[in-house]
């Protein structure tokens, strides 16, 4: 995807609504992508109206809808996170989504939309937290963002990552933050995983919340699916140095040595971390 000067792009809110107070920053954010060339467009439903509710399920799927079906807008970003992305899913038109193709980007808690539109339309979208543009990283990111999206470069999108086991994987990439995908656990809009490359990450739990996800995602098959693992941050677990780490209990509750695991320290909740297209084909080798 390359955008040019003048662009449109949509700011949505499908997860918890933003504090009023967030108000400031926001600015901050639109004078940043403006500065760039591109042309904001904010949903009706990013602040706060009611408890943690920005608009009701309905009118935040009917926002996103909006701005699929406007052809001037030529990227779509959610700027929300938190739990309740989940509430639009029963809502949105798949074949709406699926007739107008246009990059959507956000994270966390919007792994759930991210899955269930390639889940449903076979489109791609971007993990990417487009707050990033300034976080304590933002001089980089920006970077980074026009470098990829308007230049067509690859600095967004590329990262560095070893390999904990096995020597190469390739599929195509489905998951995200490994709590929100949970959520899509018994329905329609949880992906296929088979031939897969799994991506993990999360921004909190410690050992026995990760262990108890690591433990559903295999008793549900998933393990015996794919063709790989990529881990990317958890960033309680590592901000607060726990033992075991991720990557051991993710070995011992694994138990196959012939499942390829790569890690990476760029892809998560950080605010130096980079984008990875969910529903893309990936190859990683050692």
């Amino acid at each position: 995807m390359v955008l040019k000067q003048g662009d449109k792009i949509g700011i949505v809110g499908c997860s918890n609504a933003l504090s009023l107070s967030f108000q400031p920053k926001m600015e901050i954010l639109l004078t940043t992508i403006m500065d760039m060339g591109l042309v904001p467009v904010l949903s009706n439903c990013i602040y706060e109206k009611y408890s943690i509710y920005s608009g009701s399920a309905f009118e935040r799927a009917s926002e996103l809808h909006r701005f699929y079906k406007d052809t001037s807008i030529k990227a779509i970003f959610d700027i929300s996170g938190g739990d309740v992305a989940n509430e639009i899913l029963e809502h949105l038109d798949f074949e709406l989504i699926k007739n107008n193709p246009k990059p959507f980007f956000g994270y966390s808690d919007l792994t759930t939309i991210i899955n269930a539109i390639y889940t449903k339309t076979e489109s791609p979208s971007c993990l990417y937290q487009l707050r990033n543009l300034m976080y304590k990283e933002k001089e980089l990111q920006k970077k980074w963002f026009k470098n990829s999206l308007f230049d067509g470069k690859k600095d967004l999108f590329d990262f560095n990552y070893t390999f904990t086991q096995g020597e190469l994987m390739e599929g195509i990439v489905v998951g995200g933050n490994i709590r929100c995908l949970l959520k899509l656990a018994g329905t329609p809009f949880l992906p296929d995983f088979k031939n897969k490359i799994l991506l993990l990450e999360s921004y909190s739990g410690e050992v026995a919340i990760i262990s108890t996800y690591l433990n559903q995602l295999k008793q549900m098959g998933v393990f015996s699916q794919i063709n790989g693992i990529l881990l990317g941050t958890f960033t309680k677990m590592e901000e607060n140095q726990i033992n075991p780490t991720v990557p051991e209990i993710l070995l011992e509750v694994i138990n196959n040595k012939n499942l390829p695991i790569a890690v990476t320290k760029e892809i998560g909740h950080g605010s130096d971390s980079k984008c990875i297209g969910i529903g893309s084909f990936l190859s990683l080798s050692r």
